[in-house]
């Protein structure tokens, strides 16, 4: 007697062998969910690392920028000669140029003492530094002496600034041993590499870090003037201005620092091999769910076999098995990520955040970690012979 398969997909005989033990079951979800919740923080915490490390670099006004070959990083910036910025003005396409300072300098918490060391950035509070249409008010009151501007988003290592700021109380603390006065708020946002940021003049820079050179800059910004491609004119800079410098455009210098923390830190390696960890473990958990599946039901499958069900007909069960995995083990990985990604923006107001991109990633992984377990354990299906069994 032979029964059509059509017949046979009316039965919801995956879900069916699935519920039948609903311990093993919940146990299989639990693990799937664990390997899927894994790979959601691993690869959250490695896409935050690359995306804060660029936050500056994003909103620095500039359509190229300068730095020294020598310069590894926002962690490691080599100077430069001022003076090649300003030969860039020579170029017709060329509208702007703001000299920036970057360096790591020790910011003392002015409720408990405690330094710790902090991004400051110096420029000429008359140049344009950031895409923001409010900075530049912000920016004049660097004009006097010993005025900084503090980012609000930095850890609450640095102390309560922003609340003292807001209501009104005169935030004077020290920086670099010197006395510095909050003029002002910006939200930047810290990174795996500074915790927190500050900004000041090149003035003020100069006097809290002596040791820089007054013709040296660690950054140079050039703002070209509408309708001028940065590609080229940067080509046509790095042919006319000496090797001591370094031309690129801001996607390039966003790539640089990506770079950097891909390739030249174990960090990006690290968050990636534990995402695979957990994929491996979800293969290993799912596999053993099935194949035990399979074998304990291995008579039934014998008695479809001889019942006229085509081996083919046996490996969609499993199929199915492992889809149904997937799904169900998908659902709470991707909530119990969404919380746990909340909880870490929260204490380290990292922006790690739950993206199409990695959700699709996610899903398709755990698909494949079921599906490819699942067509391991249908080798043992091969083993559903009628005659040896009965």
């Amino acid at each position: 007697m032979n029964f059509s398969f059509i017949k046979f997909r009316k039965i919801p005989l995956a879900w069916l062998l699935l519920t039948r033990q609903p311990l093993r079951l919940i146990v299989a979800i639990a693990g799937i969910s664990f390997a899927g919740i894994l790979m959601f923080m691993q690869l959250g915490f490695r896409d935050g690392l690359f995306d804060t490390s660029v936050t500056i670099h994003k909103l620095l006004d500039a359509d190229l920028v300068l730095i020294s070959p020598r310069s590894k990083s926002s962690i490691s910036m080599s100077g430069f000669p001022k003076r090649r910025l300003i030969q860039t003005l020579a170029l017709e396409d060329v509208e702007k140029t703001a000299p920036v300072n970057l360096t790591y300098l020790l910011w003392r918490n002015p409720e408990n003492l405690k330094t710790r060391s902090i991004l400051t950035l110096g420029f000429n509070p008359s140049d344009s530094l950031l895409l923001d249409d409010g900075f530049s008010r912000k920016a004049d009151k660097l004009k006097n002496p010993g005025r900084v501007l503090f980012d609000k988003l930095s850890r609450p290592e640095f102390g309560p600034i922003e609340d003292w700021f807001l209501s009104e109380k005169k935030v004077e603390t020290e920086v670099a041993g010197k006395r510095v006065l909050v003029e002002g708020l910006v939200e930047l946002g810290p990174s795996f590499g500074a915790d927190g940021n500050l900004i000041t003049s090149r003035e003020t820079y100069l006097r809290l870090f002596p040791a820089n050179p007054k013709g040296s800059i660690e950054i140079g910004l050039v703002k070209l003037r509408s309708g001028s491609n940065p590609i080229l004119v940067s080509e046509i800079l790095k042919k006319s201005l000496p090797n001591d410098v370094r031309v690129l455009t801001k996607n390039q210098f966003i790539e640089f620092e990506k770079n950097y923390w891909k390739n030249s830190t174990a960090i990006g390696f690290i968050f990636s091999l534990g995402a695979l960890m957990g994929f491996v473990v979800g293969c290993v958990v799912v596999y053993q769910i099935l194949y035990s599946d399979v074998t304990d039901h291995l008579p039934e499958y014998a008695t479809l076999l001889a019942m006229g069900y085509r081996l083919k007909s046996l490996f969609y069960v499993v199929a199915r098995e492992g889809f149904l995995l997937a799904l169900f083990g998908y659902l709470p990985a991707y909530f119990s990520g969404q919380i746990l990604y909340s909880i870490v923006r929260n204490s380290t107001k990292l922006p790690i955040v739950m993206d199409a991109n990695k959700t699709v990633l996610i899903f398709i992984l755990i698909l494949v970690m079921c599906m490819g377990s699942a067509g391991i354990a249908m080798r043992k299906l091969v083993d559903a012979d009628p005659a040896e069994i009965f």
